[in-house]
């Protein structure tokens, strides 16, 4: 059986998809930009600031799942600029200290609107 997560906590999907699914005890959280979702877009124009608000995002989508960061298991990191891993693991690293999960990082050509980093998540209870 699948639940769709939803929380206003988080950005809307900006398309057909939904911000978590959760199934058979495992939880898949969209890409989440670094959207404020009070305001609906993106305010900072600097990485380190910008994984602030996406980790803030993927706070609120697991929180409303029941679930924690130390839940996590696989996080695929989507940079504009590979020159940004530094300033993106800067903040990864204050959410992910002890059982760090698995991780994949990329430079992609661009990210949805504007954005910097791009951050997916996998947890597990």
């Amino acid at each position: 059986m699948k639940r769709i997560i939803n929380t206003t906590n988080a950005p809307a999907a900006i398309g057909p998809y939904s911000q978590a699914v959760e199934a058979n005890g495992m939880l898949f959280i969209s890409g989440q930009l670094p959207i404020n979702p009070v305001l609906g877009k993106i305010e900072a124009t600097d990485v380190t600031l910008q994984s602030e608000q996406v980790f803030a995002n993927i706070n609120a989508i697991l929180t409303e799942a029941g679930y924690t960061f130390m839940d996590v298991v696989k996080s695929t990191v989507f940079l504009a600029d590979i020159a940004d891993f530094g300033g993106m693991n800067e903040v990864y690293k204050k959410y992910y200290q002890t059982e760090c999960p698995a991780r994949s990082a990329f430079a992609v050509k661009a990210l949805p609107l504007g954005a910097l980093v791009e951050i997916e998540t996998i947890a597990v209870k």
